[in-house]
């Protein structure tokens, strides 16, 4: 289990697919996510055997600190060679909307890529229109490095996609910038 502040990030189990199926139905929820077709409990049982099987994604649920599950965290496409991997993330539960347990989660997975995994990159893709999460990955470190124009398709409408990154050397100044100031005496 990894902990953060203010969530715990656990593997997911078997037990959670009911809750995120009924999470990855919900047109609020997926708006974000690339999904667009409804999803089956069949589908979600068929995604979890194969994401046992699969060493390049390794897909967390999200834990508030009483142990309640709001959604699930993930690297995907791990290239271990070139030591890189794809952050995927949604907040399922909305009455967990804009409190800040995204922003745990990424900082908590990302100190996991860098300091135990031994990542040198993680990427991520977002949709133009979503605010909340670009202000969120920019506050976790992330820096935007492209963009695909016009690159999905959504409620009638082509959406440019941004591409955004952290790398360690990034997230190891991050994390030594607070302890650097020392007090006066």
């Amino acid at each position: 289990m990894l902990i953060g502040e203010r969530v715990r990030l656990r593997a997911i189990e078997r037990e959670d697919l009911p809750r995120c199926v009924a999470w990855l139905n919900d047109p609020e929820v997926i708006q974000y996510l690339t999904l667009y077709m409804p999803l089956s409990h069949e589908d979600e049982e068929r995604w979890f055997e194969q994401y046992l099987q699969d060493p390049r994604r390794k897909v967390l649920a999200i834990e508030t600190e009483e142990g309640e599950h709001i959604g699930n965290i993930g690297l995907e496409e791990i290239d271990w060679k070139n030591r890189c991997a794809e952050l995927g993330i949604f907040i399922g539960d909305k009455q967990h909307w804009g409190q800040g347990y995204g922003t745990d989660a990424i900082r908590t997975l990302l100190r996991f890529a860098f300091e135990e995994l031994n990542l040198n990159r993680v990427y991520l893709r977002v949709f133009a229109f979503n605010e909340r999460a670009r202000r969120c990955y920019l506050r976790c470190g992330f820096v935007e490095e492209g963009r695909q124009r016009q690159a999905h398709f959504t409620a009638g409408r082509y959406h440019d996609v941004i591409l955004m990154s952290i790398l360690r050397s990034e997230w190891d100044a991050s994390q030594a910038a607070p302890s650097a100031a020392t007090p006066e005496g």
